[in-house]
């Protein structure tokens, strides 16, 4: 039997869900990741680099200056972003090399999985590096993404006219233009057909730039510009401090779209970099450099923008990570947290909106096998580092199949204790001067790192995979 619909009836319908369409009220969501820029590669984190478009982010929004990465390196803090929970748990024990079988499963539920469902449009556009594009692998659009644009590893072979990028399963072969500039354009002509078609419904993007990561190429003439700024300035440092500049400007571009259009008002914009700097000028004041676990491993640039909710021109010490965008992003949207699944990060909401104190629980915590020390625990102003049972045996640069029953085996030993509020630096050991504080947080880190290396994944390696790979003491 067929049923019938008087058109005036069509009409009401029609008219109900615009009007529900218009009321969505909820924001937009801007995440803007830089590739191996440090704590002060920003000129309002005190670098000689001159961000302006980061700093007006800033001063219109929240810096943090207590900010941290999921891990001192690239695909397991990008893992960490995602699903709100510690790599390791995500199964990341290490950056994800070509030819390996760890990845980013698609069972993880992502936060771009969680807004997608609850009706967001969502892009990503730049470096992936948390599963091999075009593979069987876990792809983009099994975590959530409708749209994609980007690259497994680096920018190849540098940031100028790179040929490695994947659009939505399909190669375009070489991109004339800088990295930055590519990512820039294809994230601002999303937006801006995802305006011309749904403008209605909210979008969530993650645009995730390449630089300053090498292989840097980088303008000549902004090259030129920090050689004229600061005389004598080694070729190679004046091409860096080039490379954060123009993505700068890439990211200038993008907020000026958002203001174009009129969203800026109801999107929410937050800019970071996936790990430490590798340079001493990058994490200034900081021991440690990416892929440590001391401080300059991990500690990062941060800035939150949400106008009308967050204060402009507001700076916040407390110690935030990149678990806690996941929660943090489902309360904004009004999403249910998923279950079944142990989050390690917190919502920052009420400290972004009501300035309260960041009160976690549980704390942020860093574990790389291949360092030492390998672990690293926050607890207020203090900060517990350890080693493992593992620490002497050569490991190379890449996982492989041997290294982990090793890894799940090992113990942590050799503790050590900071208070970064007055000793930022790491250098004074102080676990014999604090010993109830040194005994509560090392029982807790022995706890928690039996807790991640039980529970991370057991990865069918090849057994000649990272054969010829370098090999650290």
């Amino acid at each position: 039997m067929k049923t019938y619909i008087s058109p005036i009836l069509l009409i009401i319908l029609a008219a109900t869900a615009s009007v529900a369409f218009a009321s969505d009220t909820r924001p937009n969501f801007l995440v803007l990741l830089l590739d191996d820029a440090g704590w002060t590669d920003l000129s309002s984190y005190g670098s000689r680099i001159q961000t302006p478009n980061m700093d007006r982010l800033a001063q219109d929004g929240m810096r943090f200056t207590d900010c941290h990465s999921g891990a001192p390196n690239c695909s397991p803090s990008r893992a960490g972003m995602l699903t709100g929970r510690s790599p390791i748990r995500a199964g990341f024990w290490n950056y994800l090399d070509p030819g390996t079988s760890a990845h980013l499963e698609a069972h993880e539920v992502t936060v771009a999985n969680l807004l997608q469902d609850a009706g967001y449009a969502t892009g990503h556009f730049g470096k992936w590096h948390v599963s091999d594009l075009n593979s069987e692998q876990a792809q983009p659009a099994d975590h959530g993404f409708d749209y994609y644009f980007g690259t497994d590893n680096n920018a190849q072979p540098s940031h100028l006219n790179p040929i490695n990028f994947v659009r939505n399963g399909v190669e375009p072969g070489m991109i004339k233009g800088y990295s930055c500039d590519i990512v820039a354009n294809e994230t601002i002509n999303w937006i801006k057909a995802h305006m011309a078609e749904e403008k209605q419904r909210p979008f969530f993007t993650t645009v995730w730039f390449h630089e300053p990561h090498a292989r840097i190429a980088s303008p000549p003439h902004l090259v030129g510009e920090y050689e004229k700024r600061y005389p004598g300035i080694r070729k190679k440092e004046a091409e860096y401090l080039a490379n954060v500049a123009n993505a700068d400007q890439a990211i200038g571009r993008i907020v000026q779209t958002l203001e174009d259009l009129g969203l800026d008002e109801n999107t929410v914009v937050f800019c970071t970099s996936d790990n430490g700097g590798l340079n001493p000028w990058s994490n200034m004041g900081l021991r440690g450099r990416k892929s440590f676990v001391w401080e300059g491993g991990h500690r990062v640039p941060g800035i939150f923008k949400w106008p009308g909710k967050i204060t402009a021109g507001s700076v916040s010490d407390d110690p935030i990570g990149f678990v806690d965008m996941l929660p943090t992003f489902c309360e904004m949207a009004g999403v249910d947290l998923p279950e079944n699944r142990w989050l390690d990060g917190i919502s920052l909401v009420d400290h972004l909106t009501r300035g309260r104190p960041v009160d976690r629980a549980y704390p942020l915590f860093w574990f790389f096998y291949r360092v030492e020390p390998a672990m690293a625990m926050r607890s207020g102003d203090w900060v517990l580092l350890a080693n493992t049972t593992d620490k002497d045996r050569p490991k190379t640069h890449v996982l492989r199949r041997a290294d982990i029953p090793i890894i799940k085996s090992s113990e942590l030993i050799d503790f050590e204790l900071y208070n970064l509020k007055h000793d930022l630096a790491q250098e004074k050991n102080v676990q014999d001067r604090h010993p109830k504080q040194f005994d509560k947080m090392k029982s807790q880190m022995v706890r928690i790192h039996k807790d991640i290396v039980t529970e991370g994944k057991h990865w069918d390696i090849p057994p000649e995979h990272g054969a010829k790979s370098r090999v650290y003491p």
